[in-house]
C-alpha cells in the first residue's frame, strides 16, 4: 500500500511540475500574408526558464504523406525565459510587441491542426512524426471553421477543439486560455495577460524623419514610451547591419527619456566616406535587455542608405549598346577543341567543353543572386542591376526576399524552371560563395536551376507575367524595345547544348512540355537582329569566374549559323582573321550621319543590313576609316568580313 501511495505522490508531483508552462494564446489566421502569427506561452511563476522544452506543430490535414497529424515544425525553447507576468511570445515579423523568438511568416497552419509543448529537444521530433502523449506538457487543437480532428484528439488525449473563427472574425481575433483552462476567442493580446483591459507593459517605440537616406544626409529619430516613466529611462541601440556600422554615421548610441516625459528626439548624420560600399540598409536595433515591465513595440526597422560613390561602366546598356569595348576573358586556347568541326560533331564538342566534368562548376541558387549583382550590374550605376524584359535599372538592395514582388527584382529562368524541369534542393538555400561549388556534367539537368548563363535579373511582376511561356509567345511588356531578344536566344542555345535532354523546337510547343522550348525560327532572328554587345560580354566574363565555363554563342556568334542557321555543315574555323576582327571597334554608336571603324590594319569588307536582312551598302577598307552613311533613324547590322572570319555589330542610328 505504501508503494501505491508513493507512486501516486510521484505522479502528482510530476504533473504539478509539468503544469508550470502552458499554451496561453494562439493567433494563426491574421490579415494579409499572415505576418502577425504568434504563440504565447505562460508559466505559473514569473521568470521561468524554458530550457528542456520544445514546441511542436502538427498538421491535421488529410494528406497521407505530410498530414494525418504529423509534425511539420518544431521550435526548441532553450534559452527563453518568461517575463514578470509569466509570458513569452514566439511570433512572426510584424507581431507587436516584438516576439521573444521569431518564427517564419505564414508558418503556422490554419487548422484543423495542433500545437503542443513537450519536454525534450527539437531533435526528438523529426519532420512528419506522429503526436504522442509521452512527455506531453500541454496542447491545443484549433481550427478555422473545420470539423473536429478526431485523429489529433486521440493522439494528444484532448477532447476539445477550438475555432479561431468562432465569432466570424478569424483574422482579427485569437484563441486565448481562460483561468479555468478552457479557451475563448477575442482580440489578440500578445505579451499581455488575457483578462487585461489595457496592456500590461510600457511600450518602447520610435519614428524616423526619413525612410531613405543618401550620403551625407541628416535625419532624426524620435523615441517614445506609451507611459511616462517614474525615473529616467535609458536604452542603448545600434544601426549595425552587415557592412553598415558605427563608421558610417555620427550620433549617439543610446537615448534617455526623463521621468514624467514620453519622448525624446536625436539627430544623426550619414558619413560621406568617398568609398563605394554599395547601397545599404541601416537597421535600428534596440537593446532587448529592457527593464522589467518594458516591451519593444517594434525593432529592426530598416532605412535605405544610398551610396553616392557608385561606378559608371565604360560600356553602354542594352538599350544603348556598345561593341568591342569589353574583351572576352576566354583563354587563348579555350575554343581549340572546336576548330575545323562541323555539325553534328561541332555540337558534341561544344557540349563537352561547356559541361566538362571536374572543370565546370555549379553554385547554389542562393549564390546566383550574388552572381547576378555583378553580371547584370547596370552600366549606369554599379549599385543597380539592369532588368532584362522591362529594360530598366533597379537598386541591388531591392532584391525580393518576401512574398511581395512589386518594386523588387528576382531571378528569371530564361529556360523556364518547369520546362526543364530544374529542381531545387535544401542546399540551394545556402549562400557559400565562389570558393565552394558542386561538380557537374551534361547529365546534371537539375543544375539548370542555378546555371547563371540563363538566369537574369528581372522585375518581379514581369517575371510572373512571362511564366513558362515560349518565345515569342512572350515578347516582353508593352513598349519593350527588344534589347534582350538576342540575349534570350543565345542563353537558350547555350542551354540546348549544355544539358542533355533539352532541345529547342520549331513552333510553339505546349507550355506544359518538359525539356522542349520554342521557337527556333524566332530565336535565330532575334540573335541576328540583336548581336552580342559589351553588356552581354561582361556578364559572360563574370559568370566565367564562378562557373568556369562560357556561353560560346556570345564569344563566337557565327556558331548560331553553323548549328541552327544557314551555314549548317560548314566548318567552324579559329583563325587569325577572326582574332583581328574581334579587336575592331565602331564609334560612335549610336551614330548620326557617320561612324568610324578603328583598329583596322589589313583589308576588310563591310556590309550594312537593315532589320529585314536587306543589304543597304557594301564597302572595302584597308585601314581605320570614317564611313559616311546618311542612314535614316533605326537599327542596322554592320557585318565585317576578313577571309573566313566575320563579326556582326548592331548599329543604332539616331
Amino acid at each position: 500500500m505504501k508503494q501505491i501511495y508513493f507512486l501516486l505522490f510521484a505522479v502528482l508531483a510530476f504533473a504539478k511540475a509539468e503544469s508550470q508552462v502552458f499554451i496561453n494564446e494562439l493567433d494563426a489566421d491574421t490579415p494579409s500574408t499572415n505576418d502577425k502569427q504568434f504563440v504565447e506561452l505562460k508559466s505559473d511563476v514569473p521568470f521561468y526558464q524554458l530550457d528542456g522544452f520544445v514546441l511542436v506543430f502538427f498538421n491535421g490535414s488529410g494528406s497521407s504523406s505530410t498530414g494525418m497529424g504529423r509534425s511539420y515544425y518544431t521550435v526548441d525553447l532553450d534559452g527563453l525565459v518568461t517575463d514578470d507576468n509569466g509570458l513569452v511570445v514566439l511570433g512572426s515579423s510584424l507581431v507587436s510587441p516584438v516576439p521573444d523568438r521569431y518564427i517564419a511568416e505564414s508558418n503556422i497552419q490554419l487548422g484543423a491542426d495542433a500545437v503542443a509543448i513537450y519536454r525534450g529537444d527539437d531533435t526528438d521530433w523529426p519532420d512528419r512524426t506522429f503526436p504522442s502523449q509521452v512527455n506531453l506538457v500541454d496542447a491545443l487543437i484549433y481550427d478555422t471553421d473545420d470539423p473536429d480532428n478526431t485523429a489529433l484528439m486521440t493522439f494528444l488525449g484532448i477532447p476539445v477543439q477550438y475555432n479561431e473563427n468562432e465569432n466570424g472574425n478569424k483574422t482579427t481575433e485569437s484563441v486565448q486560455r481562460k483561468t479555468d483552462g478552457t479557451y475563448e476567442t477575442k482580440s489578440p493580446t500578445p505579451h499581455s495577460l488575457n483578462d487585461s483591459t489595457t496592456p500590461t507593459y510600457n511600450g518602447v517605440s520610435f519614428t524616423t524623419s526619413k525612410n531613405e537616406l543618401s550620403e551625407p544626409d541628416t535625419f532624426d529619430i524620435t523615441f517614445t514610451l506609451t507611459q511616462a516613466p517614474t525615473s529616467d529611462f535609458t536604452l542603448g541601440f545600434t544601426f549595425n547591419n552587415r557592412g553598415f556600422d558605427a563608421n558610417d554615421y555620427t550620433g549617439a548610441s543610446s537615448f534617455t527619456i526623463i521621468a514624467g516625459q514620453t519622448s525624446t528626439t536625436l539627430s544623426f548624420t550619414i558619413v560621406d566616406d568617398a568609398i563605394d560600399e554599395g547601397d545599404e540598409f541601416l537597421r535600428i536595433n534596440l537593446d532587448d535587455n529592457l527593464p522589467t515591465g518594458f516591451k519593444r513595440l517594434k525593432d529592426f526597422e530598416e532605412l535605405v542608405v544610398i551610396d553616392n560613390d557608385f561606378q559608371v561602366a565604360a560600356y553602354g546598356t542594352p538599350l544603348a549598346p556598345t561593341y568591342g569595348i569589353v574583351a572576352s576573358t576566354a583563354p587563348s586556347d579555350y575554343y581549340n577543341s572546336l576548330n575545323n568541326l562541323a555539325s553534328p560533331q561541332l555540337e558534341t564538342a561544344i557540349t563537352a567543353l561547356i559541361s566538362e566534368e571536374n572543370v565546370v562548376r555549379i553554385h547554389t541558387y542562393n549564390d546566383v543572386t550574388e552572381i547576378l549583382k555583378k553580371a547584370d550590374a547596370s552600366p549606369l550605376n554599379s549599385n543597380n542591376v539592369w532588368l532584362m524584359y522591362t529594360e530598366q535599372e533597379r537598386r541591388v538592395i531591392d532584391f525580393q526576399t518576401g512574398s511581395t514582388n512589386t518594386g523588387k527584382w528576382n531571378r528569371e529562368h530564361i529556360w523556364s524552371r518547369s520546362r526543364g524541369p530544374f529542381s531545387s534542393i535544401e542546399y540551394d538555400e545556402i549562400k557559400d560563395g565562389m570558393s565552394v561549388w558542386t561538380e557537374t556534367n551534361a547529365d546534371s539537368l537539375r543544375h539548370g536551376n542555378s546555371d547563371a548563363h540563363h538566369l537574369r535579373a528581372t522585375d518581379g511582376p514581369e517575371n510572373s507575367s512571362r511564366g513558362n511561356n515560349d518565345f515569342p509567345e512572350y515578347n516582353g511588356p508593352i513598349g519593350s524595345q527588344g534589347s534582350w531578344h538576342g540575349d534570350v536566344a543565345r542563353a537558350l542555345f547555350y542551354m540546348d547544348l549544355r544539358y542533355n535532354n533539352l532541345a529547342i523546337a520549331s513552333g510553339n510547343p505546349a507550355n506544359s512540355t518538359r525539356g522542349l522550348i520554342g521557337d527556333l525560327t524566332t530565336l535565330i532572328e532575334w540573335h541576328r537582329n540583336d548581336p552580342p554587345d559589351d553588356f552581354e560580354m561582361n556578364r559572360n566574363n563574370v559568370i566565367f569566374t564562378w562557373q568556369n565555363n562560357r556561353n560560346p554563342f556570345i564569344d563566337n556568334p557565327e556558331l548560331v549559323e553553323l548549328i541552327y542557321g544557314t551555314d549548317i555543315g560548314q566548318n567552324f574555323t579559329l583563325s587569325e582573321e577572326s582574332d583581328a576582327l574581334s579587336k575592331i571597334v565602331i564609334t560612335p554608336n549610336p551614330s548620326n550621319k557617320h561612324f568610324t571603324i578603328s583598329n583596322v590594319n589589313e583589308p576588310i569588307d563591310i556590309a550594312i543590313y537593315d532589320t529585314f536582312g536587306r543589304t543597304i551598302r557594301t564597302v572595302s577598307i584597308t585601314n581605320s576609316s570614317r564611313i559616311n552613311h546618311n542612314l535614316t533613324t533605326g537599327i542596322y547590322l554592320v557585318k565585317l568580313f576578313k577571309g573566313r572570319g566575320s563579326k556582326v555589330v548592331k548599329l543604332v542610328v539616331r
